[in-house]
């Protein structure tokens, strides 16, 4: 962004993961969040799943919650794999789930199960439902699965009965053995995909973008900027729901050299990390881990902390409190049972600019936005508080909305709108360059948006 570059915000959520709005701070700083770990929400006990169930999928699809995986055990006497089935699994509030009996496909000479497709696809068939607005309804959800050669497209009017799109593989340069996945970019208007490529003996991500799901443009590597390599097992690239602008990724850090429980046969170590952007090719990946593996001695040996793909909204586990977003991780990989547990954090709680008790502040980069008020998700302590000045494009305090005129914030609110003595009403400043000044101790604001 140049200099004097005025940024357009519109009338849409940002949220404060990274420096894209942010010119100055001053004794604050830009404060990862981790999730808290609630419930299991499933149990990969049945004959057709196993101990190395995973590669999991979760959204909402209008009333319903969809849950999609892998279905596979290994057996470590023939240190071999004896199956791999892609199953489906429902929910009404994203924490209880039921195994619909489909009849689809034979497993144990029976078809009383929740098996969606069998083949080699079923390594990590990634589903997602189609928000593009001209996609035919016999092709609602779509999803990738890897063959010998590369992906190959799928298709489903229903997310249960599913066809080739085509025999060949769709895209075919890169080292798919993870969940590589795709999805209909909204703001973009095209589909984006992103799956994992060998890069100077690193795992690493790569994407390709396409207008039809079946012909994508060639594999592209991300960039992390000065991060430093490390092994990117997964990515779970998504666009955020309430910012679709902005891309968030959960990728699954693996340390081979690594190992904590000496009883368990493999090397390595995992964990989920945080990474975000504003086009999808040019990333800020956070080094300090987003899901660590935390006190459970099963979730320390490999391939655990896998962040599925996947964020919703959830209702909170504390009375009257608002909703929460809900992630899914894996624990007990290989040993078994295998299982799936939910995640809580806050809405848009993944960063935040923060500052101590001692107190801080931060100034934006000159920005227009439509509206007349101005709304924050934000937290303090008892004792914490938030101001807000808005200032002109050189910095100076404009009239009736300076720090002094700016009515105090405290509390814990998603949604809060920041008022001044002379009211909430700023539609006299809409479409014209502004800064705000932000004084804050004790607190932290997680996001900003100019409603009507």
């Amino acid at each position: 962004m140049a200099k004097d570059e005025v940024v357009d915000v519109g009338s849409g959520l940002e949220l404060f993961v990274d420096d894209h709005l942010i010119e100055v701070m001053d004794g604050v700083s830009l404060v990862l969040h981790h999730p808290t770990p609630e419930e299991v929400v499933m149990e990969f006990d049945r004959p057709w799943e196993g101990n190395t169930s995973g590669y999991v999928t979760v959204f909402k699809d209008e009333d319903i919650y969809r849950m999609y995986y892998r279905g596979s055990h290994y057996d470590w006497g023939s240190r071999r794999v004896t199956h791999e089935v892609t199953c489906y699994a429902e929910s009404e509030d994203g924490t209880n789930w039921t195994r619909p009996e489909l009849g689809l496909y034979e497993f144990g000479g029976s078809k009383r199960n929740n098996i969606v497709w069998i083949g080699s696809e079923s390594h990590n068939f990634t589903p997602f439902r189609d928000l593009n607005p001209d996609c035919p309804p016999e092709e609602r959800y779509k999803a990738l699965g890897v063959v010998k050669g590369g992906l190959r497209a799928f298709a489903s009017p229903d997310g249960i009965r599913w066809k080739l799109i085509r025999e060949e593989p769709v895209i075919t340069k890169g080292a798919f053995d993870s969940q590589n996945l795709a999805f209909w970019d909204p703001v973009r208007e095209r589909y984006v995909e992103f799956h994992r490529g060998s890069y100077e003996g690193w795992r690493h991500i790569m994407t390709c973008r396409s207008d039809d799901f079946v012909r994508w443009t060639e594999p592209t590597w991300l960039d992390f900027g000065d991060a430093p390599l490390e092994h990117l097992y997964t990515n779970a690239v998504i666009p955020y729901f309430r910012a679709p602008h902005i891309l968030l990724g959960f990728p699954m850090r693996f340390l081979p050299e690594r190992k904590k429980i000496e009883e368990h046969p493999m090397m390595g170590v995992s964990d989920g990390l945080f990474m975000t952007s504003r086009d999808g090719l040019r990333w800020r990946r956070w080094g300090e881990a987003f899901l660590r593996p935390g006190p459970q001695r099963e979730r320390w040996w490999q391939r655990n902390n896998m962040i599925a793909w996947g964020l919703v909204t959830t209702r909170s586990r504390l009375p009257e409190a608002p909703d929460v977003l809900s992630i899914y991780s894996n624990e007990n990989y290989y040993v078994g049972p295998c299982r799936l547990r939910k995640f809580s954090l806050r809405v848009d709680g993944f960063v935040s600019v923060g500052a101590p008790y001692s107190g801080g502040e931060f100034t934006t980069k000159p920005f227009k936005f439509e509206g007349k008020r101005l709304v924050l998700n934000y937290s303090t302590s008892a004792a914490g508080s938030i101001r807000v000045e808005v200032q002109d494009r050189e910095g100076r305090p404009i009239p009736g909305f300076g720090l002094e005129e700016c009515e105090e914030l405290y509390g814990d609110e998603v949604e809060a709108v920041v008022g001044w003595k002379g009211g909430t009403d700023l539609g006299r400043l809409a479409r014209t360059p502004v800064r705000l000044r932000f004084v804050l101790r004790d607190a932290d604001v997680y996001s900003l948006q100019f409603r009507p």
